[in-house]
């Protein structure tokens, strides 16, 4: 009996909370002032209802709030249902690109005949990962909250806010920029079912109608409430992008997260620190609940004599040089041979294995905000190295969330920088 109080007491918390953060919260892309007009009108009949989804959401979550699933497993069989979904993940994106082999082969006389026992397997796979998702969501938000609020994130066993998540299938986004300055001007959502064909059309349309750059990119979580997180067989990814949308939701109750969208800088410094946060966290819960999928260190091996022939291909510096030359030719109003230049890269960078549809002042909008890592589209920004330079001075990641999270501006970074460095305790 004391042990059902106990779940029904840390059910409630969670519900209200739930309740409060869902009047509060704001989405970390969604801008908090109203859309660029000009490109909605491209837009407004294939935007992503959010309203729609986030009822069917909720419904999923009061559900599982009477699943108390943790209660009724062992420790070792909720941890294996877990595994066992993203087998299904994997094995169902197996059987569908199969599928998609039958019917895209001309030889084959009567694909419809050939493709009925993958299509068997199909509904027998989709039906149990329908079945266990509930549980399974269920089960990865208690282990993410038992951590953070092991980390002295939470309040009465319940992380504030509350750690909400679905799987699903998440919007494209529409990022536009100008073209003589790589910034981000719009970031609206679009339907989930948009054809490769229909987005290049979209992008053209935008470019020629409003002198812009548009992209088209696909997202992997959104820090609405409860969180989107897209379904995937890369585990250890999965458990970032949990984390990192619930650090937006966290810092959407603070400045930084409340002022999101009101410059560049402030953008990349909320993204950044979730990507930061998002890494660390998520690790610490793997190490915890499943090691064998935890990023373990790379061990020191003794230097090698450097090969003979050209040197691999570093994604991150060629991008990196690709960004600050784009920023230069733009700097000198030369926005047709960055344009150009642009083009030769994205070549470059498919023929070595980076196939991008698109390198465009979009692309580096969208991209150079997650500066976790020096180097790569955020080029030489210094906002995302001030932020990696803070976290390097803070202790621990908590400290760090907390610190980031009260800050207004660029300018509030700067100076706890220069506080820190001259701060001898520190």
């Amino acid at each position: 009996m004391k042990q059902l109080v106990r779940t029904s007491g840390r059910w409630l918390r969670r519900l209200i909370w739930m309740l409060i953060f869902l009047i509060l919260i704001t989405r970390s892309s969604i801008a908090l002032r109203d859309p660029v007009e000009q490109v909605r009108r491209y837009t407004r009949q294939i935007e992503f209802n959010f309203v729609a989804w986030t009822a069917d959401a909720l419904g999923v979550k009061v559900g599982q709030f009477s699943l108390g699933v943790s209660h009724y497993l062992k420790a070792t069989d909720r941890d294996n249902l877990v595994r066992e979904f993203f087998n299904l993940v994997g094995e169902i994106h197996q059987v569908e690109g199969e599928v998609e082999v039958i019917y895209g082969d001309a030889s084959i006389a009567d694909p419809d005949e050939q493709a009925i026992p993958y299509l068997s397997a199909l509904m027998r796979l989709r039906a149990r990962r329908s079945e266990i998702q509930p549980m399974v969501e269920e089960i990865m938000q208690e282990q993410v909250s038992t951590v953070l609020t092991d980390l002295g994130l939470g309040l009465g066993g319940v992380p504030i806010p509350a750690v909400e998540f679905h799987f699903t299938e998440t919007p494209y986004a529409l990022i536009v920029s100008p073209r003589a300055i790589i910034r981000q001007d719009a970031n609206i959502d679009l339907e989930t079912d948009l054809t490769l064909e229909e987005r290049i059309e979209l992008e053209r349309r935008i470019e020629q109608g409003l002198d812009v750059s548009a992209l088209v990119v696909p997202i992997g979580g959104i820090g609405i409430y409860p969180t989107m997180v897209m379904q995937s067989t890369a585990f250890v990814w999965v458990m970032e992008t949990i984390v990192h949308e619930w650090t937006h939701n966290y810092l959407t109750l603070r400045p930084l997260g409340i002022n999101y969208d009101t410059s560049p800088e402030l953008r990349t410094m909320n993204e950044t620190v979730a990507t930061i946060i998002g890494k660390e966290i998520g690790k610490m819960v793997l190490q915890r609940y499943y090691p064998e999928f935890a990023p373990h260190p790379a061990p020191e091996v003794p230097a090698e004599p450097e090969p003979e022939g050209p040197p691999a291909f570093d994604f991150r510096a060629e991008m990196r040089q690709t960004r600050v030359t784009v920023d230069a030719l733009l700097a000198e109003g030369k926005i047709h041979q960055a344009e150009a230049y642009m083009e030769e890269r994205r070549q470059l960078f498919w023929d070595n294995g980076y196939h991008i549809r698109r390198l465009n002042q979009a692309y580096f909008a969208f991209h150079g905000a997650y500066a976790d890592q020096p180097g790569g589209a955020s080029g030489d920004d210094p906002v995302g190295a001030a932020v990696r330079a803070l976290r390097d001075q803070i202790d621990d990641p908590i400290s760090f969330l907390r610190t980031m999270s009260w800050m207004n501006d660029i300018g509030d970074l700067q100076r706890k920088l220069i506080e820190i460095s001259s701060d001898p305790a520190e």
